[in-house]
């Protein structure tokens, strides 16, 4: 049971992209490609859409047409006018003028006199006619055949009535240019197309003669050769978006795929490390994410390892005490001698104190990891908890122990290190005490504090017989304790040291043995400890 819910928790974490899953590749992927061309797509639809070219093209228009009219209404003022003191236009030579002046080709020119009657126009000049698409057959609502009318279908005006509004705004657009303003602008042509449009009155000093309209309907097929110029620039850019969408997705959201099966791999298989070689040697961010992942199960690894190793420590440890305390407690009924049972409860109580400080031992350094994680690191002023350590074992000492010196500059700068004020001063007392078990009665136990090249150093000197030399790195093992000859046996637990390491370690630094030589060659004065951890920034 527990194995399928494992199996099936991966489906659970990856969501299914509903309606993007025609795309190729991951989800990641699928997100990259349509959020490139969403952003492509708005960028397209921007130049198709708005009307700034338009706008531009009409302006530009309006200012050519204006232009033009000025000219021939002009010309018209001075060549076509008859009559004093009350001036009015000649029609026909007018009419003459605007056919030498105008251009049917790409535009349309009226010529409307005082009274607004329609006098010429270019079409009439170049022989054209207005034409226009009719609308598509319909069948009658009674279905007796073809509807052959030219009206639009329901809803939609009917040509008659485009027609009609065209000739009204027409007819508007004269009659303010009869009052002497210039109009211009967009305005309704015959067939429903907008168009631009310019009316000039043709005025004689004060009097207005008539009205020159020229209008051009080609700005949208402007727009349009535009729109058409822009498509292979569109072709490119979604070709572009497209490529780099694909490489993107084969480039991150592939490997983060990669990585992410090799995470549950890890995690389904019990496997110890990410392995990605490939990923692991780009030098990117997903490489940086590739060797942390790696460093980080690396890590993990080594920790299930200690861990393990811990445990068939501790199991190792308590088995002696136990099996010590069984072979008593089987004995125990069988001796009658007062002496001997005597002897086998000291054997007891003895085992049953030493399982007592390998218990608590053990949850202390159990502890030790999760102590040193949760704890940021602050500034600790070692000068001050060695005065405070030494203080407590000078105030606590007995007759016959022996005695804690501080020798360490009283006066002077604090000596700061950053890290953990409790667990530092759990390694002076570790330090102190195997000493102290190592030294004689009214021994010395000397520490002793030093700065140098931005280190703090750390020393604890005794008097006790020192370390075997072979023995100088392995006392630092769990569990490992060398006793000199006469020494109670099980009265160390033999993680002091390891547990000081342990700690030194996580604060960046590191913690050896050494031996004190004597007045003699060859001679041994005393162990040394001396711990060496970086100086904290000031």
């Amino acid at each position: 049971m527990a194995s399928d819910t494992a199996t099936a928790s991966p489906d659970r974490r990856r969501p299914r992209a509903g309606g993007l899953r025609w795309l190729p590749g991951s989800r990641l992927g699928r997100l990259i490609i349509v959020l490139n061309l969403f952003g492509l797509a708005i960028l397209i639809a921007g130049a198709l859409v708005l009307n700034e070219l338009r706008r531009g093209l009409v302006n530009a228009r309006i200012d050519s047409l204006t232009t033009q009219g000025e000219l021939i209404a002009t010309i018209i003022d001075q060549a076509a006018t008859v009559g004093e003191p009350e001036p009015m236009m000649d029609a026909a030579y007018a009419s003459e003028i605007l056919q030498l002046l105008s251009n049917p080709r790409s535009q349309r020119a009226r010529l409307f006199d005082a009274e607004g009657r329609l006098v010429a126009d270019s079409y009439w000049i170049a022989d054209r006619v207005e034409w226009r698409t009719l609308p598509p057959a319909r069948s009658r609502d009674d279905g007796s055949g073809l509807d052959l009318s030219l009206t639009g279908p329901e809803g939609e005006p009917s040509e008659g009535e485009v027609a009609a509004k065209a000739q009204a705004a027409l007819q508007a657009e004269v009659a303010t240019a009869l009052r002497g303003v210039h109009w211009a602008g967009l305005r309704l042509g015959a067939d429903g197309e907008r168009v631009v449009s310019v009316s000039i009155p043709i005025q004689h000093v004060k009097a207005v003669l008539g009205v020159l309209t020229l209008e051009a309907r080609d700005v949208d097929e402007i727009i349009a050769a535009e729109r058409a110029a822009l498509l292979p620039f569109i072709l490119i850019a979604i070709s572009v978006s497209l490529i780099s969408s694909f490489l993107l997705n084969r480039l991150i959201a592939h490997p983060v795929r990669r990585l992410a099966r090799a995470a549950d791999r890890v995690r389904l298989a019990r496997a110890r490390a990410i392995s990605l070689p490939d990923i692991s040697r780009r030098d990117d961010e997903l490489g940086d994410l590739s060797r942390s992942l790696e460093d980080m199960t690396h890590a993990l690894s080594e920790r299930i390892d200690a861990i393990e190793r811990f445990a068939a420590d501790v199991a190792h440890e308590i088995r002696n005490p136990l099996t010590s305390l069984r072979s008593a407690v089987e004995t125990l009924g069988l001796v009658q001698d007062p002496a001997a049972r005597e002897r086998l409860m000291a054997v007891l109580q003895n085992d049953v104190q030493r399982l007592d400080r390998l218990v608590t031992d053990i949850s202390n350094a159990s502890r030790l990891d999760a102590e040193l994680s949760r704890q940021a690191p602050t500034p600790v002023d070692l000068r001050r908890l060695a005065s405070d350590v030494v203080a407590l074992y000078q105030a606590t000492v007995r007759p016959g122990e022996p005695r804690v010196v501080l020798q360490a500059p009283e006066m002077g700068e604090p000596m700061l290190v950053s890290g953990q004020e409790g667990a530092l001063g759990q390694v002076l007392r570790n330090l102190i005490d195997n000493a102290r078990s190592f030294s004689a009665p009214d021994g010395e136990v000397r520490l002793s504090l030093e700065r140098a090249r931005g280190q703090v150093k750390v020393i604890v000197d005794d008097d006790g017989p020192g370390v075997p030399t072979e023995n100088l790195e392995t006392i630092f093992q769990r569990f490992y304790t060398s006793r000199p000859k006469g020494a109670a046996f099980g009265g160390n637990s033999g993680l002091g040291l390891s547990i000081v390491r342990q700690i030194v370690q996580a604060h960046d630094g590191h913690v050896r043995a050494e031996n004190r030589p004597g007045e003699t060659e060859g001679d041994v004065a005393g162990a040394r400890f001396v711990v060496t951890l970086p100086e904290a920034r000031r």
